[in-house]
Parts: C-alpha cells; sequence; structure tokens
C-alpha cells in the first residue's frame, strides 16, 4: 500500500511539474542605449527583462526592471531564417526625433519579437 501511495505522489508531482511549465513565461534580457518609448510609456537608457506567454503569434510582452512591470505591449513572436548573433533592441525613428521600441532579438535564438502593432515584418539583420 504504501508503494501505491509514493507512486501516486509522484505522479500528481510529475502532473504539477508538467502543468507549471506549460504555462510558464518566456523571459530575455534587453539593453536599451537611449531613451525609448514602448506603447507610450518612455523607458531611460538600461537593462530590462522581457517576459511573454506563449510562443506566438500574438503575445503581451511586458518590459520590466526588477518585478516591476514598467511597461506592457502587444507582440509578435517571428521566425528568423538564422539565429540572432546578440540581443538587440530594434528602435524606429519617430518623425519627432523619439525612438519607439519596434522589436528585439535574442542571442542564439531563431526567433524575435516584433513589438506593437506594425504589419512591416522583420528580418535577419533587419534594424528598421
Amino acid at each position: 500500500m504504501k508503494f501505491a501511495t509514493g507512486s501516486m505522489r509522484l505522479v500528481l508531482g510529475l502532473a504539477v511539474l508538467l502543468a507549471s511549465t506549460a504555462y510558464a513565461a518566456t523571459k530575455a534580457n534587453l539593453h536599451l542605449n537611449d531613451s525609448t518609448t514602448v506603447n507610450g510609456v518612455k523607458l531611460k537608457p538600461g537593462d530590462y527583462k522581457l517576459e511573454w506567454d506563449g510562443t506566438g503569434p500574438d503575445v503581451q510582452v511586458n518590459i520590466m526592471q526588477g518585478k516591476t512591470v514598467l511597461a506592457k505591449a502587444p507582440a509578435k513572436v517571428v521566425d528568423l531564417k538564422s539565429p540572432a548573433v546578440n540581443n538587440a533592441a530594434v528602435v524606429t525613428k519617430n518623425n519627432d526625433g523619439t525612438t519607439a521600441l519596434s522589436g528585439a532579438r535574442f542571442e542564439g535564438k531563431k526567433f524575435a519579437l516584433e513589438i506593437g502593432d506594425n504589419g512591416e515584418g522583420m528580418q535577419a539583420g533587419s534594424s528598421k
């Protein structure tokens, strides 16, 4: 009887572990060299953490410092032809001279994020 109870606990433990990893957020680090706007929120130069749920294509990305969410934006997970050679913030220069975060690439990954509602598409090596 003890064996059956121990097996039941193991199975339940594995089920909980698998369920929690199925909904685990994807996280990545990103450095901004300049002040950049994300979905109307101005971010200072510095290091940020990006976090989103799911594999896409449509996701909601949280831009964080520590555990504080500073900005949220819609994003698309897009496939790249080859892995990114480094982490990179992809920015778009606005007519008023400000910059907006339009994407992010991650070293060694064959996917990137298109941030915001732009339909231009991001190719490997794109700097917009």
